[in-house]
């Protein structure tokens, strides 16, 4: 079943148990995996790589405003925000841990042959390939420079 089916059913489900923050959750979803296959140049189809990949910049928001909202006090908000935010992250793949990113990128610079911080743009690019979605790219380009450094 594809992401934008496990949507759908999602929404029929939220829908019948009356859970409004699972409910808007899934309906943003939707609404830019809608926009997204509608947008010119996308010849209405759109692959599960893509669907996580914008899946990822709600849920990074969703981290963003959740944070805005503790930090002005707004609790209701900020409860509603993390709501959706667990939901978006039930679509996404499992984190790194740290001693993981250090192993995938220690191969990574291996297999680029990469020996110096000239060289860094090479392995982030194929670091940010490979590893999109399980870790941000901050993470990554940080712990490149430490390997390389």
């Amino acid at each position: 079943m594809s992401i934008e089916e496990q949507v759908n059913e999602g929404i029929k489900e939220a829908m019948k148990s009356r859970d409004k923050i699972k409910l808007e959750a899934l309906r943003n979803i939707k609404k830019v995996i809608l926009e997204a296959k509608t947008k010119p140049g996308a010849g209405g189809e759109i692959d599960d790589a893509a669907c996580l990949k914008l899946i990822q910049n709600l849920a990074k928001q969703s981290t963003e405003s959740a944070a805005i909202y503790k930090e002005h006090g707004r609790e209701e908000l900020y409860m509603q925000e993390s709501g959706q935010l667990e939901v978006l992250n039930s679509f996404l793949p499992a984190k790194l841990t740290d001693e993981e990113l250090t192993a995938a990128l220690k191969e990574i610079i291996a297999r680029t042959g990469a020996s110096s911080m000239k060289e860094m743009g090479k392995v982030m690019g194929v670091a940010s390939k490979e590893l999109a979605g399980r870790t941000d790219g901050s993470a990554i380009s940080a712990k490149v420079k430490e390997l390389l450094g």
